[in-house]
């Protein structure tokens, strides 16, 4: 397998850069990976392949303001995660201004390199708590080419979110509403999403790439309900990297860490059995980790078809169920 393997070519019109009026109004993509038949659907068609036994897991990951500028305007930093309130861990640009020693003004609050560790994150040091509210926006995704509006802070969430950390959205779960989760047998784990989720693979050989890593969490409660689930259905990659990630030991148990899995063809999946998830960009991990579930031939000639048909793409686009 080569990098070039999950290239196609998508016409820039079809990259969803608002979502739709309601969640749920979403097409939905069939693969039946037994048959290899492609179905076109809409997500409220969802119910209709839900089976007994099926337990669906989510990601409950909330999405905090994380970008910030200086007062300056000419810097610009993401923070990645935070250990308490005064220390962070950034991506920075420009990177070459952020040496360890440099300070940046975020409002009132002084921040001063620490460090920089071997992925290039700038290590912060406040000398007072940096007001979000005031100070943060979202981090949309790149391709969005915009600014946050409005919207975005309802809309660029699922309705299940709970505990802050994630700078992206895991945007399967978009589509949900609130009584169509009530209406499915399900449970939730954590995992904190990072922006190595838009990091792109710049290696021919996926094997060299190397993954951020991501906190997850996973409870007593959800690992037991998960092992006695027929069939899991896992809403999104994120969920799924951290179910593969703790599956490598059997039976799954109650767990908290951090996980830099990367899963791309070949692969054997062992504890996700169903997948429901956004398309995403070319030559991407997540495109990789989906065609390790579904096969790549199979997968690429669904996003063939899913441009013939117009499909919208990326985090508010439209999404593809793999039973």
């Amino acid at each position: 397998m080569r990098t070039s393997d999950f290239d196609y070519k998508l016409p820039p019109e079809l990259i969803a850069k608002r979502p739709l009026n309601e969640r749920e109004s979403s097409r939905m993509m069939l693969i039946d990976r037994e048959t290899r038949r492609i179905k076109h659907l809409l997500f409220t068609d969802l119910t209709r392949f839900v089976r007994e036994g099926d337990l669906f897991v989510f990601n409950d990951t909330r999405v905090v303001p994380a970008r910030f500028f200086s007062n300056d305007q000419r810097t610009e930093l993401l923070r990645v995660e935070s250990a308490d309130p005064l220390h962070w861990r950034c991506l920075v640009r420009p990177g070459k201004r952020m040496k360890i020693g440099r300070t940046v003004q975020v409002g009132e609050c002084s921040g001063t390199v620490t460090g920089i560790d071997d992925l290039g994150y700038r290590l912060i040091e406040w000398d007072q708590p940096v007001d979000e509210l005031a100070h943060g926006q979202l981090a949309l995704p790149p391709y969005m080419e915009r600014e946050e509006e409005k919207a975005d802070e309802e809309r660029y969430q699922t309705v299940y979110a709970r505990e802050d950390g994630a700078v992206a959205a895991p945007t399967a779960g978009l589509h949900f509403t609130p009584g169509l989760i009530e209406s499915l047998p399900h449970t939730f784990l954590t995992l904190h999403v990072g922006p190595g989720t838009f990091r792109p693979v710049k290696v021919d050989d996926p094997a060299e790439h190397k993954m951020h890593d991501e906190a997850y969490e996973l409870s007593a409660d959800a690992a037991a309900r998960i092992c006695d689930a027929q069939r899991v259905v896992s809403v999104g990659t994120t969920v799924t990297r951290v179910l593969e990630h703790l599956g490598k030991s059997a039976p799954l148990e109650a767990a908290r860490g951090r996980t830099d899995i990367f899963i791309y063809p070949p692969y054997k999946f062992k504890v996700v059995d169903a997948l429901l998830t956004n398309f995403h960009l070319p030559k991407s991990t997540l495109l990789m980790l989906v065609s390790a579930l579904a096969d790549r031939d199979l997968v690429m000639r669904a996003y063939e078809e899913a441009v013939q048909e117009r499909y919208r793409f990326f985090s508010y686009g439209d999404c593809m169920l793999i039973v």
